[in-house]
């Protein structure tokens, strides 16, 4: 072959060799490696929380046991007077008069509560001794108007100190008409639940009735009853017209 065969002969194959090429596909450009986004975070779950009371009704004097249980809660309070208690639990209360425990579960998922109603007899009187007839020393009607209203601090049925010199002098005139039986009422003011004011005015109502037995009025001759506050003696919105809403009043028991 002569040279100028052989360079046209290398001309030709590198012409194949560059057709070639140019007809492949170029390579698919390799997957992106972009991070996927970030999975968010599940919401926190809401707290539970269940409260019972065994037994829920009770005697006077006895007592019961609140069972508690909280779930996904960091914090339980119990009102009323407890406070803050462990997440689950047992406490012994002997409530004077008939009441509604609150338990309160907070946690990263909010809050809730469960309520719990204990209910509290009064023990029934002790059979009533015979007396002596005595004819009173006044009417009965003009007994009852001689004897004062018992008034009370808001949410309060403890005796204030300048009610004892009025529950002094009522108990020396019930002393002194042996022959009558009176019923002690409990009143409140409108503020606070129909319920929580029912527990309040037998707690009233009885707080008066122990002073009375601790200044020699026989318990037989004293009933109690609570109105709450459906029977106020003032109707206006001012704090002194409140304030007599908050009492213990006296009644002839017929």
């Amino acid at each position: 072959m002569t040279l100028s065969r052989k360079k046209a002969f290398e001309l030709l194959v590198l012409s194949i060799l560059l057709v070639s090429a140019c007809g492949r596909k170029p390579l698919p450009p390799p997957p992106s490696t972009a991070a996927a986004p970030p999975t968010p975070a599940p919401a926190a779950a809401a707290p539970t929380i269940t409260l019972r009371a065994q037994p829920p009704t009770i005697e006077r004097g006895s007592a019961t046991t609140l069972q508690w249980e909280a779930r996904n809660a960091a914090a339980v309070t119990i009102t009323p007077e407890i406070g803050t208690v462990a997440l689950t639990g047992n406490r012994s209360v002997s409530p004077a008069s008939s009441v509604s425990y609150t338990a309160t579960a907070t946690g990263p998922g909010g809050t809730t509560t469960d309520v719990v109603r204990i209910t509290v007899n009064a023990p029934p009187p002790p059979p009533a001794q015979p007396e002596p007839p005595r004819r009173p020393d006044v009417t009965t009607g003009s007994l009852f108007d001689q004897i004062q209203d018992v008034l009370f601090e808001y949410d309060r049925a403890d005796i204030r100190s300048d009610m004892v010199p009025i529950l002094q002098s009522n108990a020396n005139l019930l002393k002194n008409n042996s022959g009558v039986r009176f019923t002690i009422e409990g009143h409140c003011d409108e503020r606070g639940s129909e319920e929580y004011n029912f527990g309040l005015g037998d707690r009233r109502a009885n707080a008066v009735k122990e002073f009375l037995i601790t200044q020699g009025v026989p318990a037989s001759r004293i009933n109690t009853v609570s109105y709450g506050e459906e029977r106020p003696a003032c109707r206006d919105q001012s704090e002194q017209c409140l304030g007599k809403n908050r009492r213990a009043h006296f009644a002839e028991t017929r």
